[in-house]
C-alpha cells in the first residue's frame, strides 16, 4: 500500500513546486521532498481516510521516508472516522516523525477530534508542551493556538505557553505566533500576561513584533507593544 502511495505522490510531482517548497523548509533534505501541492496531498488523504484508514494507519510510519508521506500520514489521521481513543493512539504514534514546522503545522489544524474532547486533548498536551525536542513543544503550541484560546482556557494557555522555554528555534517562534493569537483574542488578559511574563527575550519580543505586523491590532495597540518590547 505505501509503495503504491508513493507512487502517486511521484507522479504528481511538481519540481518547480519542490524546489520552492524547499526554500521554505532548510531543515528538510530536498532529496525528500517529491514536490507534491497540498491540494492533492489531501485529496488523496481523504480517500485513504474514507477508504481504507485502518490499514494505512497500521502501516509502517518509518517507511514514510518523503515529506509528502508524512504530511499525508498527519492528514489521514485527522480525517479518519475513528473513536477518539484510538485517534489519540495514532497522533502519540506520529508525534515522533514530525520534523519540520509544515507537517506539524498541518497535522495540527487537521486535529478537528479536539473540539469536542478539550479536556482529554489538553492533558494529552501538557508532557508535550515541556519537551526538550523542537518539534514536540511546538506540536503543543500550535495545538494551543488552534484549540485553547478561548473563554474557558486562556489563562491556562497563557500559563503553559509561557512555560515553553527550550529556546529550539521552531518552538519558540510558535509559542510568540500563540502569544500574538491571544492577544488579538483576548487583550487586556494578554497584556496583563506580558507585563509579568518570564518568556525568554527572544520569544518574547518576536510575539511583539508579530502583535505589531497584524492586520487585526490597531495604531494603539501596536503603538503599546512597541513601548513593551524589551532591549
Amino acid at each position: 500500500m505505501q509503495q503504491n502511495i508513493r507512487k502517486r505522490l511521484i507522479e504528481l510531482q511538481d519540481l518547480n513546486y519542490r524546489d520552492f517548497n524547499a526554500k521554505l523548509l532548510p531543515t528538510v533534505d530536498k532529496e525528500t521532498i517529491i514536490g507534491v501541492r497540498i491540494p492533492s496531498i489531501r485529496n488523496i488523504a481523504k480517500e485513504i481516510a474514507k477508504r481504507d484508514a485502518h490499514t494505512y494507519l497500521n502501516s509502517n510510519l518509518s517507511q514514510d521516508l518523503f515529506f509528502e508521506e508524512k504530511m499525508l500520514r498527519g492528514m489521514v489521521i485527522g480525517y479518519a472516522k475513528l473513536d477518539f481513543d484510538e485517534q489519540l493512539k495514532y497522533i502519540k504514534q506520529f508525534i515522533p516523525s514530525i520534523d519540520n514546522w509544515s507537517v506539524c503545522d498541518s497535522f495540527c489544524s487537521g486535529l478537528k477530534c479536539t473540539k469536542n474532547h478539550q479536556n482529554e486533548v489538553w492533558e494529552f498536551l501538557l508532557p508535550y508542551a515541556s519537551s526538550k525536542n523542537e518539534y514536540e513543544a511546538r506540536f503543543a503550541a500550535v495545538m494551543l493556538l488552534n484549540y485553547f484560546v478561548d473563554e474557558h482556557y486562556i489563562q491556562q494557555t497563557l500559563k503553559v505557553l509561557d512555560s515553553i522555554q527550550n529556546g529550539k528555534f521552531y518552538t519558540q517562534m510558535a509559542v510568540a505566533w500563540a502569544i500574538s493569537i491571544c492577544y488579538i483574542k483576548y487583550p487586556i488578559l494578554t497584556e496583563e500576561y506580558l507585563q509579568t511574563s518570564t518568556q525568554i527575550r527572544f520569544t518574547y519580543n518576536k510575539a511583539l513584533q508579530k502583535i505589531i505586523e497584524s492586520n487585526q491590532t490597531n495604531a494603539d495597540m501596536k503603538e503599546k507593544m512597541k513601548v513593551m518590547k524589551r532591549k
